[in-house]
């Protein structure tokens, strides 16, 4: 009977501990739900920004490597240039925008899943050093007088790499330049097979065979905007 009456209050004040009430409960889940709903959202907001950012890269650059290209061989242009490279060619910067987006979502990305963040030269002097790079490199494979398009495309191969070398050095880097080329490459070919474009003097099959140094070059380049632009951006949120 003592330990019995002893027990009730006990009882009593257990159940009437703050720390059991349910209405705090689910006060305090509430408050934790507000908090990771905001964590969702403020994620989501960084990945439109860089989007939005990589976008606007890609499409500035292929404006650019365009007319660099179209320069061949130039040295006065009419008036009417930029309005015929806008005019037959309108769907180059959209498509290289949306390709830059991708690929510099996909590179910061690879580097959270492999574990390996990427620390060498993380600093934006270092990539606009790199764009300048990158821009020269496509300004050589339109001005450079060769012999023949296998020694420019040597050269130009081992600028790429000296590329990937100076300013990123990553084995994800390598990975994914060598597989952003290819997949460039072949899309590439079948444009040209199926007459959307054409490249003067084709080597390799229907382009040029120095066209995959410059989609890996530009791989690393917007690769490296891409790991710039997520420096300091919250991790994705897990569902528990």
């Amino acid at each position: 009977m003592i330990n019995s009456s002893g027990s009730g209050p006990s009882l009593l004040a257990a159940h009437g501990a703050p720390g059991t009430d349910p209405a705090h409960g689910l006060q305090s889940t509430g408050v934790g739900g507000q908090g990771s709903s905001g964590h969702v959202n403020s994620w989501h907001h960084h990945l439109v920004q860089r989007s939005l950012v990589l976008f606007s890269v890609g499409v500035v650059l292929a404006l650019v490597l365009n007319l660099l290209q179209v320069q061949r061989n130039v040295t006065l242009f009419p008036d009417e240039v930029i309005a015929t490279i806008f005019s037959s060619a309108w769907w180059v910067p959209p498509c290289c925008g949306t390709a830059a987006a991708v690929v510099g979502l996909l590179y910061p990305c690879i580097d959270s899943h492999l574990g390996e963040p990427h620390k060498f030269k993380r600093e934006w002097a270092s990539v606009m050093r790199c764009v300048a790079v990158f821009v020269g490199i496509n300004h050589a494979s339109a001005k450079l007088d060769f012999a023949n398009n296998v020694q420019l495309s040597l050269t130009l191969a081992a600028l790429s790499l000296g590329l990937w070398w100076t300013f990123d050095r990553s084995r994800s880097g390598l990975g994914l330049g060598i597989t952003i080329a290819f997949l460039a490459t072949l899309i590439t070919q079948l444009l040209v097979y199926n007459g959307v474009y054409q490249y003067t003097s084709p080597d390799f099959l229907y382009i040029r065979s120095w066209l995959p140094c410059i989609f890996f070059s530009g791989g690393v380049t917007v690769g490296n905007i891409g790991r710039q632009l997520a420096m300091g951006v919250p991790e994705k949120p897990h569902s528990d």
